[in-house]
């Protein structure tokens, strides 16, 4: 049962949000807003109530939601009837775009807010620079294979302080990191400072792929981690480095995209709505409340760039079509809309169809 709680918190509260961005910028423009539904009612499965002029409404299948509003291209859409002041056709170029953009401003919202929230009561945490090991990992899950770490297999320990790599003198954890990256599958000879005691072996750091700079590179690892200090910031303070927190997680998304075009990376690295399921429930179990919504500020970011993407059938082919519509001052021929839209119902299913076939294979 926890898992399923979990799982609904993780995806429920960015897809209202997302979904409430869209109602509350379609009444800034007055736009008329026919439903606002939180999950798909496929089939009509679900749960709704009209309350004025608009049906609310809960679908069974929980993996999205949307916002019907009047005017805008689906199923009832009718391109011959006379345009109305309350349909989304009736609006400006920015109007749209407004409206269309608010649902992922609000998932950029929502992790910037968690991200503050944890700064501002935790504090914010930096790295002693010294090279004294505060933790050792016995083990690491390299390309879903567990293996004994480096440190562990020749007896490093906490509180161990690295003096030397291949006769280098080191003086801060800036400095043995970068050696240790610079490494990967390489043998290096390090010497420690053991309470007195000079120790020394030879070591060769784990490769892994990691995204640095805009690019997915090999780096050597050792399965240690260094002593942190935590600072006690303000509140603009905390605000500022959770927005900082939600751009740094949306570049390294961007550059997994990028990564998955180029070859960088494998299709089989993404994973959808079965696996999230376990994901979130064992965030659960094992970090709590605190981790379960860190992870629910990181599902956030995800939705919103997905959905801000220029595809057919999301915010992002929306955008993209309001603004051809804008530069050529009328709209685009009915066909062409419902073409661009079958286009994209179609990638969309079928990245479905993928997503779920890997999750499949990781929970087997």
């Amino acid at each position: 049962m926890i898992y399923f709680l979990s799982f609904f918190i993780v995806i429920g509260l960015p897809v209202f949000l997302h979904e409430l961005g869209h109602f509350l910028a379609a009444r800034s423009v007055g736009i008329k807003v026919e439903k606002f539904y939180v999950g798909f009612n496929f089939f009509g499965l679900g749960f709704k109530k009209k309350y004025k002029d608009t049906e609310y409404g809960i679908g069974l299948f929980p993996m999205g939601g949307y916002v019907k509003v009047a005017g805008i291209l689906d199923e009832s859409f009718d391109g011959s009837s006379k345009r109305e002041d309350y349909e989304f056709r009736s609006k400006n170029t920015l109007q749209k775009i407004w409206f269309l953009s608010a649902g992922v401003l609000m998932n950029f919202v929502l992790s910037s807010v968690i991200f503050s929230f944890f700064i501002f009561n935790d504090g914010y945490p930096e790295i002693i620079d010294e090279p004294i090991i505060n933790e050792i990992s016995n083990e690491l899950n390299i390309e879903n294979e567990t293996q004994l770490s480096p440190a562990a297999s020749i007896g490093l320990t906490k509180d161990d302080k690295i003096v030397k790599i291949n006769n280098m003198n080191i003086s801060s954890w800036n400095e043995l990191s970068d050696i240790i990256h610079n490494n990967p599958n390489k043998e290096i000879s390090i010497v420690w400072d053991r309470g007195g005691n000079i120790l020394s072996s030879n070591i060769t750091p784990i490769s892994i792929k990691q995204f640095i700079d805009g690019e997915i590179k090999n780096i050597g690892i050792l399965g240690i981690s260094p002593y942190y200090t935590v600072n006690q910031v303000s509140f603009f303070e905390a605000i500022n480095k959770g927005v900082e927190q939600t751009f740094t997680l949306l570049k390294q998304i961007l550059y997994s995209l990028k990564a998955l075009f180029s070859g960088g990376v494998s299709f089989n690295d993404f994973f959808g709505p079965l696996y999230l399921v376990k994901m979130a429930g064992e965030t659960t179990e094992t970090g709590g409340i605190k981790s379960l919504l860190l992870l629910t500020a990181m599902i956030s970011v995800n939705l919103g760039l997905i959905n801000i993407l220029p595809i057919p059938g999301l915010d992002g082919g929306h955008v993209f079509i309001a603004l051809i519509e804008g530069m050529i001052g009328r709209e685009l021929p009915l066909k062409v809309k419902y073409g661009i839209q079958s286009v994209g119902f179609i990638l969309i299913i079928s990245l479905f169809v993928l997503v779920l076939y890997n999750d499949i294979n990781h929970l087997m």
